[in-house]
């Protein structure tokens, strides 16, 4: 799975590296322990509501990492649904319509992943690329939020989460779920909204190569979401 990744990117540098048009929502500060429920920050390609016949604009937008299905009854499910099985995410019917509507990029600097030693203690390591960022494969929604009244500006609220696929040779040994990762040539496609037949997403998916990932032994500081600084990402060994 994923549950915790870094983010050291600012705006300005997530809008230069992934060349988007337009940027929705307040900056957010770097964080080194980004944890579900939290807001973070996502590029995805949406036609205006109000100019449904113009281009779609691509964006940088604040989301809330757990996903809520248009027909959930509240926020609770937002915590069990920050990652979704890349395997079935085309037929689940929570993320079905996300998958062939609604996809996303998640930015990270990199994630964090526990392996349990041979004492049973949960060791956790810091995952990243060769560059200052990776793109997780996202989906996102806009769930109606049923206690306030259709005008008001805060109904449609935005989620999203993070897929997951069985971790390659290269990281399997430390846990046997990973996020999966975008090479760059995949990023048009993915968080194009042209794409909207469930076979060819599938089959999208399917053909994303292994990624080429380091990783290193960090504190267990990290343990606890309170903890947010650089010092996270530093080896203890």
């Amino acid at each position: 799975m994923c549950g915790r990744y870094a983010n050291r990117s600012s705006d300005k540098e997530l809008q230069s590296f992934f060349d988007t048009m337009q940027t929705v929502g307040d900056e957010l500060p770097p964080s080194y322990n980004v944890a579900p429920t939290q807001p973070v920050r996502v590029i995805l390609e949406r036609t205006p509501r109000e100019e449904p016949d113009s281009e779609p604009q691509r964006q940088l937008r604040t989301v809330s990492w757990g996903l809520l299905p248009a027909w959930a009854k509240d926020r609770k499910m937002a915590s069990k649904l920050i990652n979704a099985r890349s395997e079935t995410v085309t037929e689940n019917p929570s993320f079905r319509s996300s998958a062939a509507k609604r996809r996303a990029i998640v930015p990270a600097s990199g994630y964090y992943e526990w392996m349990k030693s041979e004492e049973g203690k949960k060791i956790p390591y810091f995952l990243h690329g060769d560059g200052d960022v990776i793109a997780m494969a996202g989906l996102y929604e806009l769930w109606p939020d049923p206690e306030l009244p259709e005008d008001d500006p805060n109904k449609w609220v935005w989620t999203c989460t993070v897929l997951t696929w069985p971790a390659k040779d290269s990281t399997g040994h430390i846990h046997d779920r990973s996020p999966l990762i975008l090479p760059e040539s995949f990023w048009e496609l993915w968080r194009g909204p042209d794409l909207t037949d469930k076979g060819e997403v599938q089959a999208m998916i399917n053909s994303v190569p292994e990624p080429h990932l380091e990783l290193y032994e960090v504190s267990t500081a990290v343990n606890s979401p309170r903890n947010n600084g650089p010092s996270l990402l530093e080896p203890v060994h």
